[in-house]
């Protein structure tokens, strides 16, 4: 079978993995690989930049060098190809975990229950939840929906469609990374720092993709663009900026503003000043975008992948 097919028809099936099964409970590939990054970090950690670009490169080049060992070894049968790209597709994706999680902490504040809003909110994002009123916490669902629409789903497909199976899991290491060591803490601001920019340069793509997609399958793509265009440059994030702009236009609200996060105040620009303030219901909305946007950025990266793989021919 050919490698665009084995790509378009394994990440399709890892996809719909995803939809109907979620993520396991128990045994989740990620979080092996999370325990497994803590020890290495447990071993390596100094406070210093080199031994955490070691721990990086140790960490994600032993995740995609493992794939890429997998990979090569059933590349001479075409259904184990595609099963290997579907339970990889599967295991770094997060579009149901997500949305089921968006889901939860909106039916809690629908139904006034703020505080068990607050207990959920740290299972979907990083922000101290007793700060967070549930206007607040709503907003903060909206954004964490629109960042990990990127980073759970559409950055992944992007370097699965560029590396094979190998690229799923170096993206899924490296963002993983980044969330274990890649903020700005006292203990992490050195040695997290090759992590956090390698997170920088790999979410990039997919990053402006999920921007464009979402100003595409959006309520407002004039004003997805418009925010995406005079906002994101503002956001401290240069990947999160373009995403939650062009979420806040597609969707006619704000985002952004002051947040407490790991300890700490951020006071961050205003997203598309001139939408309202967000709202329960714009949960739901938000997770049906990110739906849009996931089942978009499959088919464009499957295209894409079939555009290249027929010049390269061509040009043989």
């Amino acid at each position: 079978m050919r490698a665009d097919r084995v790509f378009a028809y394994g990440t399709a099936a890892g996809l719909l993995g995803d939809l109907l099964l979620g993520d396991p409970r128990r045994g989740h590939p990620v979080a092996v690989f999370g325990r497994a990054a803590g020890a290495v970090e447990r071993t390596l950690w100094r406070d210093h930049r080199g031994w955490g670009a070691l721990h990086t490169a140790v960490c994600a080049g032993g995740a995609a060098g493992l794939a890429a060992l997998a990979s090569r070894s059933l590349r001479s049968s075409g259904a184990a190809s595609l099963a290997l790209t579907a339970t990889a597709t599967w295991a770094v994706v997060g579009g149901t975990s997500l949305a089921r999680e968006a889901r939860a902490i909106g039916g809690a504040l629908a139904a006034g229950d703020i505080e068990v809003a607050r207990e959920r909110l740290p299972h979907l994002c990083g922000r101290d939840p007793q700060a967070l009123d549930a206007d607040g916490i709503a907003r903060a669902v909206v954004e964490s929906v629109a960042e990990n629409t990127s980073d759970a789903v559409v950055g992944a497909l992007v370097w699965g469609a560029v590396a094979g199976v190998p690229g799923l899991a170096g993206f899924r290491a490296v963002n993983t990374l980044d969330a274990m060591v890649g903020h700005r803490s006292a203990k992490y601001r050195r040695f997290g720092w090759a992590s956090a920019r390698l997170d920088d340069v790999m979410g990039w793509p997919g990053a402006r993709l999920t921007a464009v997609l979402a100003a595409v399958a959006g309520s407002d793509p004039r004003g997805a663009v418009r925010a995406w265009r005079e906002d994101a440059g503002r956001h401290p994030s240069p990947n999160a900026g373009p995403v939650e702009a062009s979420f806040a236009g597609a969707l006619g609200v704000r985002l952004g503003g002051t947040l407490a996060y790991g300890g700490r105040v951020e006071h961050r620009p205003v997203l598309n000043e001139t939408g309202r303030a967000v709202e329960v219901a714009d949960i739901e909305r938000a997770v049906r975008l990110s739906r849009r946007v996931s089942t978009l950025a499959l088919a464009a990266c499957t295209a894409g992948q079939l555009l290249f793989k027929s010049k390269r021919g061509a040009a043989s």
